[in-house]
């Protein structure tokens, strides 16, 4: 009887031991923070979400919805998030602990995975203001985004370059995109500077909704500010409307994490996102601009050991 009690003794510990691997590898928890749930990041954030549930075993995905950069930026830094999308601006500032930018002391815990999709500057202005070109800003009504996010952060830098400030505007709103978009709608706003992919849903919704103006950023403004601005273009045909490019500047976008995380879900989650580029463009077209060849392109923070070594085995590094 003792004997046989010892033997059933070490079947169960093995068992134990057995599935110890298992339960730890089913409470692996990805939260990946985006922004609003009318930009892009949101959308990419969802199909990611899906894309790891897939492909990592065991791990349960969440997309939480954020002002986005900075506050992404400083989640992470606080552990209370795995992956996030954020403005290559904010990235540097948050590295570097810029005060102004929102970031108190320099965030050490960050980790890049890889340069994604390029964020465009779009200023949409109300056909009735008038609004054709940064200078006619003056004495109008601009949002510029959640305070201290990355799109307000791009729009302090952009008046800046063009010899403008905030006080030069006649009311400033500090708006997420969709609320601007329907002050808009109701005449309450004259226009709205929103950083984001190409065919953002809330100046879709707007174009749709009323007669509005691109207003153009030229290039002199792109190389005033420089790296990580870069001169770019919207498209003909972006917007219900809009029959002409428009020029801009664009910033790089970057999927971020931090130290804690390990090497191995890092890696999955750097993997992944390139073998499944056609499912995220389905999720948002603005991922058609995501090409591995880019990944390191700008990268303002070292990156985490898990993206490096996926980078190795496809020969970039």
């Amino acid at each position: 009887m003792t004997n046989l009690k010892l033997k059933l003794g070490a079947l169960v510990a093995g068992a134990v031991f057995a599935v110890a691997p298992i339960a730890a590898q089913a409470e692996e928890f990805i939260n990946i923070l985006t922004g609003g749930t009318s930009g892009v990041y949101y959308p990419l954030g969802v199909g990611l979400s899906k894309i790891y549930a897939d492909g990592i075993p065991g791990a349960r995905t969440q997309v939480q919805s954020t002002k986005a950069s900075v506050e992404n930026l400083n989640l992470l830094e606080q552990g209370k998030g795995e992956l996030a999308l954020a403005l290559g601006d904010s990235v540097k500032m948050a590295w570097e602990g810029n005060a102004d930018a929102g970031f108190k002391a320099p965030l050490s815990k960050l980790r890049g995975i890889a340069a994604v999709y390029p964020n465009y500057i779009q200023i949409a202005a109300s056909a009735d203001s008038g609004i054709t070109s940064l200078a006619d800003l003056a004495g109008k009504s601009l949002s510029v985004g959640a305070a201290k996010s990355g799109t307000e952060l791009n729009a302090r830098a952009i008046l800046a370059a063009a010899g403008m400030s905030y006080d030069q505007l006649g009311k400033v709103e500090y708006l997420p995109f969709a609320e601007s978009v329907e002050l808009m709608k109701n005449r309450q706003l004259d226009a709205t500077l929103q950083s984001a992919g190409l065919g953002v849903a809330s100046l879709k919704d707007l174009a749709t909704a009323a007669p509005t103006t691109l207003v153009s950023v030229p290039a002199e403004i792109a190389e005033k500010l420089g790296a990580p601005y870069i001169a770019a273009t919207i498209p003909a045909g972006t917007y219900q409307g809009q029959d002409a490019d428009v020029p801009t500047v664009a910033v790089v976008n970057f999927l971020v994490t931090h130290e804690d995380v390990s090497d191995e879900t890092a890696y999955q989650m750097t993997k992944l996102l390139f073998e499944n580029l056609t499912t995220l463009e389905a999720a948002h077209k603005a991922a058609a601009s995501i090409k591995l060849e880019t990944a390191l392109k700008g990268m303002p923070i070292p990156l985490h050991p898990g993206a490096e070594r996926y980078y190795k085995e496809m020969g970039l590094m």
